[in-house]
C-alpha cells in the first residue's frame, strides 16, 4: 500500500500504536492496584485524553493551567493541575474551572498556599499535593521535619486541604545501570513515606503518594505504597524512551514527516524539519533521531528550518521529494510545535487533531 503524502512537515500519530501504549499502561496499573493520572502535557489533545480515562484512567494531569482549561472544556472533570498557582487572574480562573472539574494542585510553599486559600472560600477546600524533592532538584522540599511542620501549617488554612504528597523522578532519564534506575525509584518511597509518617505524627493523615515519570513509572508499580501515578510520554514514545529501554521503534507512535529538499552533496541531505519542528532536544546523542524503515540514513544537526543528514556506506536511492519519518528525541515538546496531528491507521489517514493545549504555558 502506497503511504500518504503530506504536506510537510507534518506531526504524525499511529492510532493503532498509540491505543495500544494507551491500555498496556493502564493493564499495567490494574493489575499493580495503582491509579493512573497520565500527565497529558505530552500530547495536549482531549482525544488522547478521553482515550486514557476510557481505558481507565482516574483523571488527567496538566502542566499549567491553560492546558486544564482545555481539557474540562471537552468533558474531561477529575484534574490535577501540577504546578503551583500564582496570580489574581489564574487564581479566578481556577474558581471557574472548579465549576466543571475536581481540581487538584501543586505547590510547595506557604505562600502559594495562602493565595489559593484567599480565593477558595466559596467551594469546598481546594485539594492540594504537597511536592517533595526526591532527588531531582527542581521543585519540592526535602523530606525533613520542617517541611512536614510546613505541611502542617499549610493543612491549617481554612479554604486548603493536603491530601497527598506529590515528586517527579525526572533524573530517572540520566539512570545509566539497572541498579541506579533501582535507587531512584526506592529513594522515592523512603522520602515520600518520611514525610508521610511525620505529618501523620502531626494530625495530619496523607492518603495519596503520587509519582511519576515514564522511564520510572513501571518500577513504581511494584512498589508497595504508591497509590498514583503519572506518566507522559508512554502514549508517544520517542528515541529517549528507546535508548533508556523502556520503549521500541513498534512502540513509538509519533513521527514527524519531512520531505527531502536538497541532496547538495553524495553523502548529504537536507529534509523540510529543523528546530522548529523537531526541537534540539538530545541534539549529539547516538541515534537521537530515528529514520523509521532507512537504517541507511542517519540525522547530523538541525538549524531552524533545515535538518541534515547523512547517507551512509551501502545507501540506497534517495531523491529530492522523498518523504521521510523521523522518530523524534523528545515527544513532548515536539507536539507543541504543531498545530494539527494527522491520525493514520493500516496506512491511511483517518483523522485530524487539533492540538488544542498548543502554547497554553499560563
Amino acid at each position: 500500500m502506497a503511504k500518504p503524502q503530506f504536506n510537510t512537515p507534518a506531526l504524525v500519530l499511529d492510532l493503532d500504536r498509540l491505543k495500544a501504549n494507551i491500555a498496556e499502561m493502564a493493564r499495567a496499573c490494574s493489575q499493580a492496584g495503582v491509579r493512573l493520572r497520565p500527565h497529558t502535557k505530552t500530547h495536549k489533545m482531549p482525544e488522547i485524553a478521553k482515550l486514557q480515562v476510557a481505558a481507565g484512567a482516574q483523571g488527567i494531569t496538566c502542566a499549567k493551567l491553560g492546558e486544564a482549561e482545555v481539557m474540562a472544556n471537552a468533558g474531561i472533570d477529575d484534574i490535577l493541575i501540577a504546578y503551583p498557582l500564582w496570580g489574581e487572574d489564574k487564581l479566578r480562573r481556577l474558581a471557574q474551572l472548579r465549576e466543571r472539574a475536581r481540581v487538584i494542585v501543586s505547590l510547595d510553599s506557604l505562600e502559594v498556599a495562602e493565595g489559593l486559600s484567599r480565593f477558595s472560600t466559596d467551594h469546598d477546600p481546594l485539594e492540594i499535593y504537597f511536592e517533595i524533592d526526591t532527588g531531582q532538584h527542581r521543585m519540592g522540599l526535602p523530606p525533613t521535619t520542617q517541611t512536614a511542620e510546613l505541611i502542617a501549617r499549610v493543612n491549617d488554612l481554612s479554604a486548603v486541604k493536603v491530601i497527598g504528597l506529590m515528586t517527579h523522578a525526572g533524573h530517572a532519564y540520566k539512570a545509566h545501570t539497572e541498579d541506579e534506575a533501582q535507587s531512584v525509584v526506592m529513594r522515592e518511597l523512603e522520602d515520600l513515606t518520611s514525610v508521610q509518617l511525620r505529618c501523620l505524627d502531626l494530625g495530619v493523615p496523607l492518603t495519596e503518594l503520587s509519582v511519576g515519570s515514564t522511564p520510572s513509572v513501571r518500577r513504581e508499580l511494584s512498589t508497595a505504597g504508591i497509590t498514583e501515578v503519572r506518566p507522559g510520554t508512554y502514549v508517544f514514545n520517542d528515541t529517549t524512551m528507546m535508548n533508556l529501554g523502556v520503549a521500541k521503534e513498534e512502540t513509538c507512535a509519533l513521527h514527524v514527516v519531512a520531505t527531502v529538499v536538497s541532496r547538495p552533496s553524495d553523502d548529504r541531505f537536507v529534509v523540510d524539519a529543523g528546530t522548529k519542528s523537531l526541537t534540539s532536544d538530545g541534539v549529539g546523542r547516538a541515534n537521537w533521531i530515528k529514520i523509521r524503515n532507512r537504517a541507511d540514513l542517519a540525522m547530523e544537526f538541525l538549524s531552524e528550518e533545515h535538518g541534515v543528514g547523512a547517507l551512509l556506506e551501502g545507501s540506497g536511492n534517495l531523491d529530492i521529494g522523498d518523504q521521510l519519518e523521523l522518530i523524534p528525541s523528545h515527544a513532548c515538546p515536539v507536539v507543541n510545535l504543531f498545530d494539527e496531528a494527522h491520525i493514520v491507521r493500516a496506512g491511511s489517514v483517518v483523522d485530524h487533531w487539533r492540538v488544542a493545549g498548543r502554547g497554553k504555558s499560563q
